[in-house]
């Protein structure tokens, strides 16, 4: 008798193994490589100037700071009477790029620079990835000598 007893405890606790264990599986933990969609994140505003109208050579402002991770998005103005390139390729290699918004145009894929042409806008909605601190100037012959230039740092995420 108490053999079969146990036997059918067993057989009891098995079969409420099997219907309870599916269930178990669901707590498992999420994977800590699951992909971000940066896309859905508000992008930070930063408005930047190529100069001014009193065409002086200057980037306003001249300075940058990013945190990795976060989405941002340079709204670029040039409202002097001559032509300037936001230049930073390393800072370029150091985002991704999600689109440059120009007029009616709309540009995917890796940017270098910049041109602005007088008095017009773009927009550049980028992620920082890779840290460090990057060279920004103006490519036009003279422009960075004469003092278009800056720096741009991205921080680690905090």
């Amino acid at each position: 008798m108490r053999r079969t007893l146990q036997t059918l405890l067993i057989t009891i606790l098995g079969i409420f193994w099997i219907v309870i264990s599916p269930n178990l599986a669901i707590a498992a933990p999420v994977s800590p490589n699951t992909a971000i969609d940066f896309t859905k994140q508000q992008a930070i505003a930063v408005n930047v100037s190529l100069s001014n109208t009193a065409n002086e050579l200057k980037f306003i402002p001249d300075r940058f700071i990013f945190e990795s991770g976060k989405r941002y998005k340079l709204v670029l103005s040039n409202p002097s009477a001559t032509k300037h390139y936001f230049t930073s390729k390393d800072f370029a290699d150091a985002v991704w790029t999600q689109n440059v918004v120009a007029g009616n145009v709309e540009i995917k894929g890796n940017i270098r620079e910049l041109e602005l042409r007088p008095n017009t806008t773009a927009e550049w909605t980028f992620v920082p990835i890779k840290s460090g601190t990057y060279e920004l100037h103006c490519a036009i012959a003279g422009h960075a000598e004469a003092g278009m230039r800056g720096s741009i740092t991205i921080q680690p995420s905090a």
